[in-house]
């Protein structure tokens, strides 16, 4: 095997690719190439040019294995103009590393691919790893991976930001798109058209204004957002055709079917209402045989307190169902505080931790 390639030095490359929105394929050649070196079985799959996955694994092709660990190669998008530094820099300064992705979470797949690597080198139990794109716009890459690509696992490990601490799973997410159909007149005459702006608007301002969502006692509230308007073209026509996009982060016992009738109900009969993005939420029992070994091996402590669930989604929603339904376990050294903001950075005594305890987990005797 190839020399071990460490998880700081690899996170500083990754976040250099640029993949703001796209191009992930550097940062899967990069992958692909470090795990292909150190004697893993890889595959990529480019489903669209410049847009690829890796899988990579040891162990009989096909066979189960105990844990799989996945990330994701592309970040949001970082207007330079906003940041204090380029937010492709991948320098380290004052013990954090630079640049968008540090966090979110380009950090936590260079610790997997260094656990990976190092624990291979010391002949453990057959491992998976899975790096995928698009995630950040609704898991695309995962949904499009090749299952015979995919081994079946016991445990399924998402490297997303959580600051070192471990996280059982998140809520659902369902985008949906919004829309009110008019009829076009002059602006000076608005009494012959039907304003679908104006209609919009007041099924917007109906559901901003509903307070009566759910609450998890184990995933916390069920969460609107209304995070894009588009309606008009100039102030002498009539708007026909209005359009927004809403959040919802789904929780257990009201899920994708419960909000999207909550939302129409909201927004009227004359308001159209589509599904864009519907992923499950996701929850492992702490009590699942094996579970307080597995948390305690990456977070020691963590297994006396109450289980912790994240508002944002993960290629969990996606994997979990393809790899035959394993425990989920969310841990990564990104800061969460630090995902999608500008001047994205992430602790370097975080990084160098998390690959200790991804490795730690893959040496561990069961």
């Amino acid at each position: 095997m190839g020399t071990v390639v460490e998880a700081l030095e690899l996170a500083r490359r990754l976040v250099r690719l640029d993949t703001r929105g796209g191009g992930e394929r550097p940062a899967a050649d990069l992958v692909a190439g470090v795990l292909h070196d150190a004697g893993f079985d890889v595959v990529q799959q480019e489903p669209e040019p410049g847009r690829a996955n890796v899988v990579a694994r040891t162990g009989p092709p096909g066979s189960w294995v105990p844990v799989t660990f996945t990330g994701h190669l592309d970040t949001v998008p970082a207007d330079p103009s906003g940041w204090s530094f380029d937010p492709l820099s991948g320098d380290v300064r004052g013990g954090r590393l630079l640049g968008r992705g540090g966090s979110d979470m380009k950090a936590g797949v260079a610790c997997q691919v260094e656990a990976a690597v190092r624990a291979a080198r010391e002949g453990t139990d057959p491992v998976q790893l899975v790096f995928t794109f698009g995630e950040e716009t609704g898991c695309d890459g995962a949904a499009r991976l090749d299952a015979d690509a995919l081994a079946p696992t016991g445990l399924l490990v998402v490297a997303e930001p959580t600051g070192n601490r471990t996280v059982l799973g998140h809520k659902g997410t369902l985008w949906l798109r919004a829309t009110a159909r008019g009829v076009s007149a002059h602006g000076s005459r608005p009494e012959l058209g039907h304003n679908a702006l104006v209609a919009l608007a007041a099924a917007a301002t109906r559901v901003a204004a509903h307070r009566d969502w759910p609450v998890s006692p184990t995933h916390g509230p069920v969460t609107v957002n209304i995070g894009t308007f588009h309606a008009g073209v100039q102030p002498n026509l009539v708007p026909d055709s209005a359009e927004m996009r809403i959040d919802v982060r789904t929780v257990p016992g009201f899920g994708s079917a419960e909000a999207a009738a909550r939302i129409a109900g909201l927004c009227g009969a004359e308001i159209e209402i589509e599904r864009l993005v519907d992923l499950p939420g996701v929850a492992t029992d702490p009590s699942e045989p094996g579970m307080t070994d597995v948390l305690e091996t990456l977070e020691p402590g963590s297994s006396a307190r109450s289980p912790q669930y994240a508002t944002y989604f993960t290629d969990a929603s996606v994997l979990a169902a393809r790899l035959g339904g394993p425990d989920v376990v969310v841990f990564g050294p990104g800061d969460p505080e630090q995902a999608h903001v500008t001047d994205e950075t992430c602790s370097v005594a975080n990084i160098e931790a998390a690959a200790r305890a991804f490795r730690a987990l893959l040496l561990r005797k069961r």
